[in-house]
């Protein structure tokens, strides 16, 4: 995959990049594609894969839950979402 192929993902949003894969893994799945452009969507639909994980884990990072302490504080830590 070419390094502008690779700078367009990395610019798109989660979803504009889960659309563009949903797409692509209907068109690998009509079998209309030959080998070679099969490939080619195959790269760029894993690059894609990649990108919106990437995003995921990077929300997930961001993400806060409140606890409440015994004595009633009320503070912020990392959500365990795994």
């Amino acid at each position: 995959m070419s390094k502008s192929a690779k700078s367009e993902i990395a610019k798109m949003s989660f979803e504009e990049a889960l659309s563009e894969l949903d797409r692509i893994v209907s068109q690998l799945e009509s079998g209309q594609a030959g080998l070679e452009e099969s490939i080619e969507i195959y790269e760029r639909g894993a690059a894609l894969k990649n990108h919106c994980e990437e995003k995921l884990k990077a929300a997930q990072a961001k993400i806060e839950k409140i606890v409440v302490s015994p004595n009633g504080q009320i503070s912020t830590e990392p959500a365990d979402l795994s």
